[in-house]
């Protein structure tokens, strides 16, 4: 396939047409889905902010699966301290090492244990030196966010669950099972983040679960499509030939006498 434009001659090579096409195509492909990364982060701060709008009661029939994630829920019924989770490499907000304290709550009537997130507390002068997360087990009120369990990008072993461990009980980014081996107890699927206000909790600044904002992939999407629009520039560039006729009759008008 051959095209004229002006005194060039566009003739792509075969290689060149599928490399560049499959260039193009992984770029936009990248590109887009930095877009939806977007829009997932968008949603998950839209549903942050509506979270608070509404309390939910967490009474009866009603189970944390059947809301969604954010929503601010308000329950009744004791901790147990004697048996409490502190989720091990979780950095404060500004980035010091230490634990997540999550201790079980029995709601009345209820036979799972909702697991309340009272917040980070720093790492103690040694590993053998746990911080002291005791609460009362007084009747009490509590109330925040559901949330999911922290996760890590990429796991890697287990969560270091052992029997004849002490409590409170350290563990790596547990997962529900994980819990309730080491609770020996059924819990609800998903966490509460109490409220910065109540009492008993420690640092608690919540925001949703994201390391960056949605602005950062719209970004990367930028970069993406505009290698795509590079890559077609190239190709084209290194597609077009002058033609031999042209390169004469343009030595010929420079060289001719008036």
């Amino acid at each position: 396939m051959s095209l004229r434009i002006a005194n060039r001659e566009f003739v792509p090579r075969l290689w060149a047409v599928l490399l560049t096409a499959a260039l193009i195509g992984a770029f936009v492909a990248l590109g887009w889905w930095q877009v939806g990364r977007a829009r997932e982060k968008q949603a998950m701060i839209e549903s942050f902010q509506r979270g608070t709008q509404s309390s939910v009661e967490l009474k009866g029939d009603v189970t944390v699966d059947e809301l969604p994630r954010y929503q601010h829920v308000r329950a009744e019924g004791h901790y147990e301290p004697a048996r409490q989770i502190l989720i091990d490499n979780m950095p404060s907000q500004v980035g010091r090492p230490g634990y997540r304290v999550l201790t079980p709550f029995r709601r009345a009537g209820s036979e799972r244990l909702l697991l309340i997130d009272r917040g980070w507390v720093p790492l103690g002068a040694t590993r053998q030196e746990l911080p002291a997360v005791f609460v009362s087990p007084e009747f009490r009120a509590v109330s925040g966010r559901l949330d999911t369990l922290p996760a890590p990008g990429v796991r890697v072993g287990d969560a270091g669950v052992a029997s004849d461990a002490g409590w409170p009980r350290v563990l790596n980014f547990p997962r529900q099972q994980d819990l309730e081996q080491a609770l020996d107890a059924k819990v609800e699927a998903r966490i509460v983040l109490l409220d910065q206000a109540a009492p008993n909790g420690y640092e608690r600044v919540w925001r949703p679960a994201m390391q960056f904002g949605p602005e950062r992939h719209l970004g990367y999407a930028i970069q993406w499509f505009a290698l795509a629009l590079v890559a077609l520039i190239i190709f084209i560039a290194l597609s077009l030939r002058r033609l031999p006729g042209a390169a004469l009759a343009s030595t010929d008008s420079t060289s001719g006498s008036p």
